[in-house]
């Protein structure tokens, strides 16, 4: 390499190549060959890139640091508030666990981006409103003969309504921006890299922590989960924030990384899935668990979708990527039409229920939203289309969702009679 990159100094693009090949080896290659090319601009040009050292530093100021523990103290509270108050912890997480992460998200977005009084006050009413709400709501989830579908439906699409509401407050005052929306969508893949790593470095703590004192005859396990572990496991989504949003070079390597993997190895695994069920017998028609498990699977394949999208929407995607998100959404599209039509089938056969309903309007949604971004995915392939076109199909669906979740959460348990 050392004798291209001679030859290569009077023409940039060629350097660019050879660096963009292999990185490692051109920088290797040309800080050996450097003290040779003396008063050479190019050369001093490369040797100041390939050895800048970025004096950029974690540094998170005083008032941000305070209000920070402050909401960590407050999220823990709010998780033991069933052991000081008595409260039944069957009554009580269900309904609020979703409080104990969105309200001091926003609430750091909010003080973030200096959100105006208005915008304070609609945020903090619709998360009073929604705690009154989903507490107030009759029925059970567990311990009873029928537990309620109402109440379960609107407690799991509560928490899609609130995390909406936390983007509402991370979109600061540019909510219509479709730049800020994917943005959001983004935040969330490096908050869940970032959340799973916290999560194993306190696993690994507090293995480390409960082995050691029992060696010296001290069994703190009890102690360390209701008093460490309970007020550690809601901080980890604000810790991951405050990390990913002080200090982005943490994860902004590791979320495309993982993006461009998972992209091509779950369109494989879902081709070889809908080939398996051809031979397994399974019937989504007539298996209401089976036709579960394959929602929730278009739901974690739609939010890969979304989610690369957004990572590629950073950065230039080549066509091969492109092309894996096409055929991902066209494959999405099957799965979403199978899932579409077997509920349908349920419908006709057995009648509307909360479920039935919840997820027909999900479906449909997801049918709808998937269709337009494959087809923006087909004119970037054409040419016709830029991936900016994709991110702008998936952002102005956003607030439809969102719109759906609410009727879902708030509508439904008085259209279905709390049943």
């Amino acid at each position: 390499m050392k004798n291209e990159i001679l030859s290569s100094l009077d023409t940039p693009r060629v350097l660019e190549k050879l660096y963009q090949e292999n990185n490692a080896a051109f920088r290797r290659e040309f800080n050996e060959l450097y003290p040779q090319l003396t008063n050479t601009s190019m050369a001093d040009f490369w040797h100041e890139r390939l050895n800048y050292q970025s004096e950029k530093t974690f540094s998170i100021n005083r008032n941000e640091l305070v209000f920070v523990i402050v909401v960590i103290l407050l999220a823990g509270i709010g998780a033991k508030l069933p052991e000081i108050f008595s409260i039944n912890e069957d009554f009580f997480y269900p309904r609020n666990i979703g409080f104990l992460v969105f309200p001091f998200l926003t609430a750091y977005f909010v003080w973030k981006n200096k959100l105006a009084g208005k915008k304070i006050a609609l945020l903090a009413g619709v998360m009073v409103l929604s705690m009154l709400f989903i507490n107030l709501l009759p029925g059970a989830l567990i311990g009873n003969a029928r537990p309620s579908d109402t109440l379960l439906l609107s407690c799991i699409h509560l928490l899609l309504f609130l995390w909406a509401a936390t983007g509402f407050a991370f979109a600061g005052e540019r909510t219509g921006s479709f730049k800020k929306r994917l943005g959001y969508l983004s935040y969330n893949g490096d908050l869940v890299v970032m959340s799973a790593l916290l999560m194993i470095s306190g696993g690994i703590l507090t293995a480390i922590t409960i082995g050691l004192f029992s060696l010296i005859g001290y069994d703190i396990a009890d102690f360390y989960f209701k008093y460490i572990v309970v007020f550690g496991l809601p901080a980890v989504p604000i810790v991951g924030t405050v990390l990913t949003q002080n200090i982005p070079e943490l994860v902004q390597k590791v979320s495309p990384i993982i993006a461009r993997l998972f992209s091509p190895l779950v369109l494989v695994m879902l081709l070889v899935y809908l080939g398996a069920i051809v031979f397994s017998g399974k019937d989504p028609y007539n298996d209401r668990e089976f036709l579960l498990i394959f929602n929730i699977l278009l739901i974690g394949v739609m939010a890969l979708i979304f989610f690369s999208v957004a990572e590629r929407a950073k950065s230039s995607a080549n066509r091969y990527e492109i092309m894996v998100l096409f055929l991902l959404s066209a494959v999405t599209i099957l799965v979403n039409g199978i899932a579409l039509s077997a509920i349908v089938f349920r419908i006709s056969e057995w009648g509307f229920t909360p479920n039935r309903t919840a997820v027909l309007g999900a479906n449909i949604l997801v049918l709808i939203n998937l269709m337009l971004v494959t087809g923006k995915l087909v004119k970037v392939l054409t040419r016709d289309a830029d991936l900016d076109e994709v991110g702008r199909s998936i952002s102005a669906f956003l607030p439809v969702y969102w719109g759906w979740t609410a009727v879902v959460t708030f509508l439904f348990p008085l259209i279905f009679g709390f049943k």
